[in-house]
């Protein structure tokens, strides 16, 4: 039987109502619309087939397959909801409160038995920041990290803590994916001189000197985040500060790290200076993707050797996106860029399309591999808000926009497990859509009123550099472009003026007669014998050779300023002026 389509799940100022997929997008009955302003939270189970939300009096858990009702819990404050991998327990969360007296609030975090409905265990969390418990796969063990260590229980008995990790101040941990055996990272900030560091560790061995499986520490590191890879053999740790001491960047630094569970550890070498804004591993855990440096970033391909495989050249980008096959990426400039998308075929490095999502806050893939959903959601902006539904190809199939007087607040897909959706050939062509495609408004530059009526010259900031596969090879007899042929006739300046200084500095050569078109420096290179007209010789000879080299970029085209031409006659002139 073939797979249904994916639902879409929309909470806004308009109420809390799903719409069915593609190809039809109308109103789903599964959940009936939520109106009013009161929904404050949402989520699926792992694999689709629950659904919770709050309504601002209860949280309701529904079946999505028969739209049954099954519990509604009383917790008119929960703000934070999650289902464990095997749809066994559903925990929630509300803000921490005190009693006036100073004595400890009462339990938020609440963990529920989604069989029964029964509350099978209350905690005690302060912080919003990693409130869920990690649960492995199958459910067999659930981790917390109290008081600076990590806690582990067994078969969802939150009564008994079975095994303790405990280091000196852990920050954070993550537990792997897939079965067993388990492994888990734990991330120790460093303090007094001593390094931060990343240890990886098989559960339940602990103990001991070399019970980690592996190790990295490094000095740059106020917080990490780490990312294991979908078979748990290595995680990518992002080491960032929060200032950069050289001064370099706004935004602190990062260096991007390997950790494998056989104990292999490196430093990934990222060809460009400037922050790392996103790093993800492919599903088939064989590779990565990077994007990282000063705009325009740049975009690679690492291997598990952290090698480069691929190079994507630079562009206005800042995230990356794995379609759920792993066999199309997505690299995108969201935020505070205009929302240029490039879909890319990673199994022959081919360009696939380049849509345009402007003002997008949300991307994600659709489940099925075919689809992607891009938002624009309040209170990031607060005009223009609704979603799109694209086909990779570029082809927006459906839009929704929200009234002018309304914001959305949340949307996404419905998920599926994974191999429920098969991977299907990647077409390059547009599919058809009946929404009217949209051209994206190109801001003209301001041009002061004195330039308005004068032809307009093409000059960007940066040059963007292309795909390494779109780069021209060396004997390509392809014509060259405007670009390509300037920056050839400055090396060969350069060049040029190389050999010209070498055969001024040897001394048993005998300098060429220069053109009678060019003047050259006529000064003698002996020495006068008194040092203070040696020092003014040595000085009109560095501005001569200044002279030189304007003259040669002026031949390559480079446009000069009005003072470095009237300096350079200036000093011409000088050195040509003898007084009778």
């Amino acid at each position: 039987m073939a797979p249904s389509t994916p639902l879409l799940t929309v909470r806004g100022s308009e109420g809390l109502y799903m719409v069915n997929g593609p190809p039809h997008f109308t109103e789903s009955t599964v959940l009936p619309r939520e109106s009013g302003k009161n929904c404050k939270v949402y989520t699926f189970s792992k694999d689709g087939t629950l659904f919770a939300w709050g309504d601002g009096e209860k949280i309701n858990i529904i079946n999505v397959t028969n739209k049954r009702l099954l519990h509604s819990f009383n917790l008119p404050k929960a703000v934070c909801l999650e289902f464990s991998p095997k749809n066994t327990v559903l925990a929630t969360w509300q803000p921490y409160t005190t009693s006036k007296d100073g004595t400890a609030g009462i339990p938020n975090l609440q963990l529920y038995d989604v069989k029964t409905g029964t509350c099978l265990k209350s905690f005690n969390q302060k912080k919003m920041q990693n409130w869920c418990p990690s649960w492995s796969e199958d459910e067999t063990i659930c981790a917390r990290n109290v008081n600076n260590e990590v806690h582990f229980f067994e078969s969802n008995n939150f009564n008994t803590i079975t095994n303790k990790l405990h280091l000196q101040k852990i920050s954070d941990f993550v537990l792997s994916p897939g079965p067993q055996p388990y492994k888990v990272a734990v991330y120790v900030p460093g303090s007094k001189g001593a390094p931060s560091f990343v240890r990886l560790y098989q559960y339940p061995n602990f103990d001991g000197p070399h019970a980690a499986l592996a190790n990295k520490s490094f000095f740059k590191a106020d917080k990490v985040t780490m990312l294991w890879n979908k078979k748990a053999t290595a995680v990518l740790v992002i080491a960032s500060t929060d200032v950069d001491k050289t001064g370099a960047s706004y935004y602190g630094e990062q260096t991007l790290h390997y950790i494998a569970t056989n104990g292999e550890s490196a430093v990934v070498q990222l060809p460009k200076n400037g922050p790392i804004y996103d790093v993800v591993w492919n599903s088939s855990s064989a590779e990565f993707c990077a994007v990282y440096g000063f705009m325009p970033a740049k975009a690679t391909i690492f291997n598990l050797k952290c090698d480069p495989v691929f190079d994507f050249g630079t562009g206005p980008r800042n995230a990356a996106y794995y379609s759920p096959h792993g066999h199309i990426l997505v690299l995108a400039g969201f935020g505070n860029l205009r929302g240029q998308m490039e879909v890319w075929d990673v199994k022959n490095y081919k360009l696939i399309s380049k849509p345009v999502a402007s003002d997008s806050t949300y991307f994600a893939w659709c489940p099925d591999g075919e689809h992607i959903l891009t938002a624009t959601c309040a209170p990031r902006l607060r005009v223009n808000n609704g979603y799109k539904i694209w086909h990779y190809t570029g082809s927006v199939l459906h839009k929704y926009d929200v009234p002018s007087n309304g914001e959305l607040w949340q949307v996404s897909w419905q998920p599926f497990l994974d191999g429920i959706f098969p991977a299907k050939t990647i077409t390059y062509q547009a599919v058809p859509s009946d929404v009217p495609s949209e051209e994206p408004k190109v801001a003209t530059a301001y041009r002061p009123p004195a330039l308005r009526n004068k032809p307009i010259t093409n000059s960007k900031l940066h040059e963007d550099e292309p795909p390494q596969n779109m780069k021209p090879q060396p004997g390509n007899d392809k014509p060259l472009s405007k670009t390509a042929l300037k920056n050839q006739r400055k090396h060969e300046a350069k060049k040029a003026a190389k050999q010209e200084a070498r055969s001024d500095k040897s001394p048993d050569l005998a300098p060429a007669p220069a053109p009678q078109s060019t003047p050259r420096n006529t000064l003698s290179h002996s020495t006068s014998g008194d040092p203070e007209i040696d020092r003014k010789i040595k000085n009109l000879r560095k501005k001569l050779k200044a002279i030189e080299q304007l003259k040669e970029q002026a031949a390559t085209g480079k446009q000069l300023e009005k003072n470095q031409v009237f300096s350079a006659f200036f000093t011409w002139a000088c050195s040509h002026y003898h007084p009778s």
